[in-house]
């Protein structure tokens, strides 16, 4: 994969983000806030806590604000340190919201239409399909390209996303020329997206209202043991990874490989000839020991609302350095008169 190197450390540019909704679950654990320790080593990451897409559904002003405070301080608690990676929240750069609009002039109603993620949204929310919720690829595409990125920790269900944006970054180079480093999806072999525990052939949601469809990252340990010996399997005893035929058996496999970094034959050696009882206890035992430091730091962090909040303003002017060489870079080329200095 030919990578963009950074102009400020030579490092690739990693940009990830979440919104302040919803139960973070072990699935957003598994597809991107376990790798972001070790992606501080070799990367140059911007990690952003995207408030603005959030508010495509209607929000409480107060709870989200907390939300915002509380899923920061789970950055945190994974591993992010906010000297050698750059954690801000959305709203506070305004060149997001900027180059949304520019970019929304680069993008056409057919591609936006055909949004996988959209029409999923407007079913579920037929008294509120708004024009954000339509735009909204526009805006992450926004988000990616003004850092220069190169990588984006996604699930597959996120793909069509990132193909929006690449597809906007190409356009806009071509008409002009080269401005968007055109950015590549990681996703994790293993665990990339984990399924509910009681749907497995659904998506783990965050946002689920069944709360024993998926584990939250701060669900205590009882809870965890509790919800996967609830989660369903099938007719058979036999741990065998089988998508088609095993779709349950083979979620529970996906999130146990990813805890404990064994492969999928080495999981069926080990659980052969033992029941599913033995299995389901071993995966839960897995995640809640797994994610036990992940509470405990996060229980320390949150605690302290008013130091996060000033770390996150230290981090916002990091990354608003870093947009606005890029929104001006775009306004120039677009045509716009430079921005007066005393802006």
């Amino acid at each position: 994969m030919a990578e963009t190197k950074n102009e400020g450390n030579g490092k690739p540019v990693i940009f990830s983000g979440i919104q302040p909704s919803g139960n973070l679950t072990i699935g957003n654990y598994i597809g991107a806030l376990k790798n972001f320790d070790q992606f501080q080593n070799d990367y140059e990451c911007y990690y952003c806590v995207v408030d603005l897409h959030s508010i495509t559904v209607r929000q409480d002003a107060a709870r989200l604000r907390k939300r915002t405070v509380e899923l920061t301080a789970l950055y945190m608690a994974v591993g992010l340190d906010p000297e050698r990676s750059t954690l801000y929240v959305q709203s506070h750069v305004s060149a997001h919201a900027e180059l949304a609009w520019i970019l929304n002039c680069y993008s056409y109603m057919g591609e936006m239409s055909r949004m996988t993620q959209f029409k999923d949204k407007s079913r579920k929310n037929e008294e509120n399909i708004n024009v954000g919720l339509f735009t909204y690829p526009v805006l992450m595409a926004a988000d990616i390209l003004l850092y220069q990125t190169n990588l984006v920790p996604i699930g597959e269900d996120q793909r069509q996303h990132l193909e929006i944006c690449r597809d906007i970054a190409i356009r806009f180079n071509n008409a002009y020329s080269p401005t968007f480093a055109v950015p590549e999806a990681y996703i994790p072999k293993v665990g990339a997206r984990v399924m509910s525990l009681q749907e497995p052939t659904s998506k783990m949601s965050k946002s689920d209202e069944n709360a024993d469809n998926f584990v939250a990252i701060l669900d205590p340990q009882d809870v965890v043991m509790r919800k996967f010996k609830r989660a369903v399997t099938d007719s058979e005893t036999e741990v065998r990874y089988d998508v088609q035929a095993k779709p349950g058996i083979t979620n529970l496999m996906s999130i146990y490989g990813a805890m404990t970094g064994k492969d999928m034959p080495a999981i069926e050696k080990e659980f052969a000839g033992r029941g599913y009882g033995d299995f389901k206890e071993a995966v839960g035992v897995s995640v809640a020991e797994g994610l036990r430091p992940v509470r405990e730091k996060y229980a320390a962090l949150v605690a302290d609302a008013p130091a996060i909040e000033a770390m996150l303003g230290r981090c916002a002017g990091r990354a608003e350095q870093v947009a606005r060489k890029t929104l001006t870079k775009v306004q120039r080329k677009v045509g716009f008169l430079p921005r007066p200095r005393s802006m």
